[in-house]
This record gives structure tokens, sequence and C-alpha cells, in this order.
């Protein structure tokens, strides 16, 4: 247990039960910006966090997180648009929610819309017409037939845009970013005046984290952590009725659909029934991490006094949070990445440079290790085709 400081409510639901479960010292402030030189880099600011979990309701946050410390612009580069794997996934939800929600010939609107390749499917897909919202947007990147269809804002989404009206409100990876979600969510219900609008959010389940004692995916960009029971409570709760859950992309994201109402126009669902088993995984967490974080520092221990060079796959916000959370530097020297916009540039925290899957041709590594378990087989297949012999195993 660690010592409780910083917020004392919670910010989804308001109530002051809470426990402080754990606590990560130093973490750098963004893990997906762009940086120049590995100076910069390791001299990246950080900060705390202390993941608090709310006994009411099920929410985790970051009691101490500082939004003025995060930085969201034209250097965020958090696309995943390189990958097949996940072009797939994106391409066979836009098809699932088109059809399931009859978004044909509709208004839609995408808060957090990144670089805008999920609104470009819906569009192209629909065919349909969109706003999208995101200070990280880059206009010359977008070559769609849908173009004159779309309309980008380079902001974040305010009051100033809740004019802003659509058949469909999308939010995808964008909620766990956000430290007042009740607050975000209450202003995404007052723009909705059309009882028939649907609501799909999209974002990490914090469950599989806490069950699989994955400390890569906690850093200091996500200060809100969801559950599908935490996420339905926190719709309900700011008068949206709930009417699907789901996990999806191996268990990793969560899916809610939802339409304006009194929170209560729905039935509760079965997986909104979790606030005991959230529990049990925050003490599985809480009691195993050291021993998950040791094993890890003996494997990398074991790979360096053997020789062998090893290099992580993916120079994302994983990437970050595995490098600093185990302490590498000089151990492993190289991230490597299928975008382009990342190549030359520099981790966060700990310097390592960011390098394509050629580059492994050269260098020749003999551990690859990946970030993100569901790219195994389209990674496996990279080095292959590039003559890379190595040993490849998921974090």
């Amino acid at each position: 247990m660690t010592s409780a400081r910083g917020r004392s409510d919670c910010p989804s639901c308001g109530s002051t039960d809470l426990r402080a479960f754990h606590e990560q010292l130093a973490n750098p402030v963004n893990s997906c910006l762009l940086l120049d030189s590995r100076s910069e880099a390791t001299g990246f600011p950080r900060a705390d966090l202390v993941l608090a979990l709310c006994r009411s309701c099920g929410f985790i946050f970051n009691a101490v997180f500082d939004q003025s410390m995060s930085e969201y612009s034209a250097r965020y580069e958090e696309t995943q648009g390189f990958s097949p794997r996940f072009v797939e996934f994106a391409k066979s939800l836009a098809v699932r929610w088109i059809t399931r929600y009859d978004l044909r010939d509709r208004d839609i609107l995408e808060i957090g819309c990144g670089k805008g390749e999920f609104l470009q499917l819906l569009c192209e897909l629909g065919p349909n017409r969109g706003v999208g919202i995101d200070p990280s947007y880059h206009p010359e990147r977008m070559n769609s037939a849908a173009g004159s269809r779309m309309r980008f804002i380079q902001d974040f989404y305010s009051e100033e845009y809740a004019h802003l009206t659509a058949d469909a409100v999308v939010c995808r990876h964008t909620l766990e970013h956000i430290a007042p979600v009740g607050d975000f969510m209450r202003l995404v219900r007052r723009t909705i005046t059309d009882p028939s609008t649907i609501v799909l959010f999209e974002l990490p389940d914090v469950y599989r984290v806490l069950r699989e004692i994955a400390f890569w995916d906690i850093y200091y960009e996500h200060c809100s952590y969801f559950t599908l029971g935490s996420l339905a409570r926190l719709f309900r709760d700011t008068g949206l009725d709930v009417i699907s859950l789901e996990l999806d992309y191996d268990d990793q994201y969560l899916l809610v659909a939802a339409r304006p109402g009194s929170g209560s126009g729905t039935p509760a669902l079965t997986e909104e029934q979790d606030l005991d088993a959230v529990t049990k995984a925050v003490d599985y967490f809480e009691d195993n991490y050291p021993r998950r974080i040791q094993e890890w520092r003996q494997d990398l221990e074991d790979i360096m006094t053997s020789g062998k060079r090893a290099v992580i796959w993916g120079a994302g916000s994983k990437g970050v949070s595995y490098l600093t959370t185990l302490g590498i530097v000089d151990e492993i020297r190289y991230a490597v990445d299928i975008n382009p916009y990342k190549h030359g540039k520099f981790m966060a925290g700990t310097g390592q440079e960011i390098v394509s899957p050629e580059f492994l041709q050269t260098y020749r590594p003999d551990e690859v290790l990946v970030m993100n378990g569901v790219y195994l087989d389209e990674i496996e297949t990279s080095l292959r085709a590039l003559g890379v012999d190595a040993n490849v195993r998921a974090v």
C-alpha cells in the first residue's frame, strides 16, 4: 500500500472512498513526442504517478496527475496506422459500427481524431460526413476520396465546440488521457440534443493490465484507467444509456455504445458487475508487482551477461514505460518502429534511438522484445523477409 497523496475525490463519481495502491516515480510526462536528440530525450521532464482505486465505482486514476505537464501538439506521434494488423482491426470496427448503428449518409463527430484515419474510414465506407478535433492532426497526411466531406479542427474539444452536432459521436483512445473524466462526459452529454445520436467510445482495458501486471501499459499520459464496469458507470452517471459493452483487439480494448437518456433508461449489462473482480485484480497487482519487475530485470541481465544484443520493437508509450520502469539505458541501444515519422528520433527518458526494421539487417540483434503481443506474427513475418534471425518474444 503506497501512501495516500494527491486528489482525494474520484474524478468519475465524486466518491472519497479511495485506495492508493501503486506509485511510480519520475515517469516521462509524454511518451509519443518526437524528440530530436538523445540529450533532449534523457533530459525530458518527468513526474510521479500514484494510482488510486475508487472503491465506489471501480475507476482508477493518477491522483497526482498534472495536466500542465502534458503536451499534445503536432509533435505528438501516436498513430498505429502503419501496422497492417491495426489497420485491419480499425476497418473491421468501422464496418461493424456503420452496420450496427446504420451510419450511412450521416454526420460524424470524432473527438480526439489523431491523424484522422478512423474518421476517414467512417466517411469513405458509410459514406458519411465528418468533423474531427485533435491538436495533433496533420493536414498534409490526409489523402482521401472523402476529403471534401471531412473537416478537421486542430484543437482540444471544449465548450467552444459544443455547437457541433452529429448523428454519431466517436471518441477512440482519448478518454484515458483526460483527468476530469466526469466533467468531460457531462460536456459531451450536454452537446447531444437528438435522442437518436449514438455515442461510441474505445479505450484500453485496465483489468487486463492488472491481471497481467502489464507495467508497460502504465504511463503518465494515461491518467485515467477503466474497466467495462467503471466505464459504463461513468456513462450512466452522466446521462448516457449504455446499450453495448464489449472487449476487442485481443481483449486489450473496451468498446462502449450508448445513447442520450437518463442513464437508467437501459438495463444493467452483465459486464457492468465487476467491482469485486477489479478489487481482487488490484490486490493481485499490488502483491505481485515487485516480483514481476525483478523477473524482467533478471531477464535483461541474463541477455547482457551472455553478450547478446537486444532491441525493443514498438517505440511508443509501451516502449517508453518498459524502458523507464526497468531503468534500461545502455543495455538496449535501439527501439524499432515501422512508423517512418519516428525514425531518427529518440525515446523520452532513456534516449534509445528509434530505427526502421531495415536497420536490423546490419545491427543483427539476438533478441527482439515486442511491446505488444498482438503484433507478434506481423513482426516475425517482417524479420523473416529481412533475413534477420533473432529470438522474437512479446513482453
